[in-house]
């Protein structure tokens, strides 16, 4: 029998990656641009494409039938409101997807994080640190946490 096959939390890990972030000790880390890109699974074209065509529209609307400096005005307006209230749900829903997507299951997370879409970051009570991404296998480093949680 191999170290693995001995460890207490072997073949549980994701479980225990669950009960760790769920007591706060471990947070997960999603790499929110590669997340929302077509191909992936959690990617919602239209949360992205339809606010922004939206303000495209409208923009070329009042310039066509108001004023170019009309049209300038709600296009400068619409591209704030989007970087300060859209951006800001759109990577929050799809932390929110991603993170209910991985943790699903063990090939769920094995995937993405073969695809270096994920990571993870510890505090220890002694005050260090840890972290794992893609390089690094996320078992050991969920098992690295056995005893000290």
């Amino acid at each position: 029998m191999s170290e693995t096959e001995d460890h207490p939390w072997a073949g549980q890990e994701r479980q225990k990656l669950q009960e760790l972030m769920d007591a706060e000790h471990v947070k997960l880390g999603v790499h929110i641009r590669k997340m929302n890109s077509p191909g992936s699974p959690v990617y919602r074209s239209s949360e992205n494409v339809v606010p922004a065509a939206g303000i495209l529209i409208a923009s070329f609307a009042a310039t066509a039938f108001l004023h170019f400096y009309v049209g300038a005005v709600i296009l400068a307006v619409g591209c704030t409101w989007w970087v300060w209230k859209i951006l800001p749900q759109i990577r929050e829903a799809v932390f929110l997807r991603s993170s209910a997507y991985v943790l699903e299951s063990d090939r769920n997370f094995d995937q993405m994080w073969g695809r270096a879409m994920l990571s993870l970051y510890a505090k220890l009570p002694d005050g260090t640190e840890r972290a794992a991404a893609y390089r690094d296998d996320w078992r050991v480093f969920v098992r690295s946490l056995y005893g000290i949680f």
